[in-house]
């Protein structure tokens, strides 16, 4: 087996037991594999095994590996800051964008999909930290948000993601992954029309453990996977 092969299993298996923990099944929680970065040659490595879905947050990257690997046999997901100018090139790219932060946003994506005659799933990033410098809608705005959403019919919202603030400690992460999960929890019960309150995407390489027991259905694993990014 290979070194990634390895850690994909590694961190498979890892993911299985923190969701027996937390008294949910395995199945519930689904990785996507960041690959930003990553060399072609070593996501078709990590392509063998199954049911891997591979993360990127930069268009032009993603759009030379998606030409190169295509969209039949390989699953990909946006998860980076994504910038309306380039809203353009993505229809049909990504089977989920984790991050759309506001209604401008979310037109663009929904008029370029139209275009295409495509409906595209999306989770809404919110910063349940209230950190400056993340991206995402304040939870006091997620409503409002999602209120103004409800006529975009080329897309489809799913749920919501969050990046809580860096910290070694993982156990520091799970009071904005519960946050994010109790949020969901509220959406749900106002029960906006046409919006769907499904997925949580959260929990990266140092927490996603915290993060499923907590109630990710997503989680976003590159280092512990593909190793720290300057050595690739």
């Amino acid at each position: 087996m290979s070194l990634i092969a390895d850690n994909l299993a590694t961190v498979k298996e890892r993911m299985a037991e923190a969701a027996r923990k937390s008294g949910r099944e395995p199945d519930a929680v689904r990785l996507v594999a960041v690959s930003k970065t990553v060399p072609i040659e070593r996501i078709v490595e990590a392509s063998e095994m199954d049911g891997c879905v591979f993360g990127e947050n930069k268009v032009q990257e993603a759009r030379d590996k998606i030409e190169s690997l295509g969209t039949e046999a390989y699953h990909w997901h946006f998860i980076g800051h994504l910038q309306r100018n380039k809203v353009k090139y993505i229809p049909g790219l990504f089977e989920l964008i984790h991050s759309v932060d506001n209604s401008e946003l979310a037109e663009e994506i929904h008029q370029h999909s139209l275009k295409h005659d495509l409906v595209t799933p999306v989770l809404i990033q919110v910063n349940v930290s209230g950190e400056s410098s993340k991206s995402g809608v304040l939870p006091s705005k997620l409503e409002e948000l999602l209120d103004m959403l409800i006529s975009l019919n080329g897309i489809s919202v799913r749920g919501l993601m969050t990046i809580p603030p860096f910290d070694p400690d993982p156990e520091k992460s799970r009071k904005h992954f519960a946050a994010l999960r109790n949020l969901r929890d509220r959406m749900r019960k106002v029960n906006i029309e046409n919006i769907v309150m499904d997925e949580l995407s959260m929990g990266m390489s140092n927490d996603f453990e915290v993060a499923i027991e907590e109630g990710a259905t997503w989680v976003r694993v590159g280092t512990a996977i593909f190793g720290d990014r300057t050595t690739r």
